[in-house]
């Protein structure tokens, strides 16, 4: 019982942390993504 609590933590904290990192750190606007030449925004 003991590690498949630890398993759950576990899988709470990693979550949690890769959603901080993919909001904050790999997000970027539509104008910086998609400015090419031909895309008029």
């Amino acid at each position: 019982m003991k590690s498949f609590l630890l398993a759950i933590l576990a899988a709470v904290v990693i979550a949690i942390g890769a959603a901080y990192v993919l909001d904050t750190r790999l997000q970027r606007s539509v104008e910086a993504a998609y400015s090419t030449s031909g895309v008029r925004l």
